[in-house]
């Protein structure tokens, strides 16, 4: 099996995605979410400099091998590399996705942020394995930023090449309208953020996917 397959079968069943800061319990929190059934996890905190970075994305490493689920950093592909994460996710001012493949190689996940469908369409010619479409909704994680609505997870739906995650707002309220626009993953960070009981709060997504 190619390199690129090989990539997309790790992510071809995986369905429940958090995206998490740095917190006091970030171990405890993790293996929580992955109980509840969260099954590709990424830490995301823009506020840490690279040393204690590289400490706390460690730490989520381990969690994420010790439950066999794929663990991505993000921006930070040479932070991806040092600390032997599976892979790492940019946004569309990052570092391009050739540049992260250059250096995490053929085996690593690139994950790239798009919320067009202009976006989305260049993200075919890139080397990436996944998509993140959105945010659906404006949300606090990505200020100033404009909600998609559920047409562009309708495009995405029926023309991504690459498995796609959807941003935004996702909730037990919000994830029914969000699959019957024809998506079957989600990214969800402040319902399993500021739950108090994340294991839970993910089984209740886990159970409308």
């Amino acid at each position: 099996m190619a390199e690129g397959q090989t990539r997309r079968a790790r992510l071809g069943d995986r369905r429940l995605y958090l995206c998490t800061p740095d917190r006091p319990d970030l171990a405890e929190f993790v293996a929580a979410c992955i109980r509840g059934g969260v099954d590709i996890v990424q830490l995301r905190d823009k506020s840490l400099e690279a040393r204690p970075l590289l400490a706390r994305a460690r730490l989520v490493r381990d969690v994420c091998r010790q439950h066999g689920v794929p663990f991505v950093l993000n921006d930070r592909p040479d932070l991806a590399l040092e600390v032997e994460a599976d892979g790492v996710h940019v946004g569309q001012d990052d570092v391009p996705p050739s540049v992260c493949r250059r250096i995490l190689g053929p085996g690593a996940i690139v994950g790239l942020s798009t919320h067009a469908p202009a976006e989305l369409d260049a993200a075919a010619d890139e080397p990436v394995d996944y998509v993140s479409v959105g945010p659906v909704v404006p949300t606090p994680t990505k200020p100033g930023r404009a909600g998609t609505g559920l047409d562009y997870v309708r495009y995405a739906a029926a023309t991504a090449k690459v498995p796609c995650f959807v941003t935004g707002g996702a909730t037990p309220e919000t994830v029914p309208a969000i699959t019957a626009a024809g998506a079957g993953r989600i990214v969800a960070v402040r319902w399993l953020t500021e739950a108090a009981d994340p294991e839970q709060a993910a089984r209740a997504l886990r159970a409308l996917l």
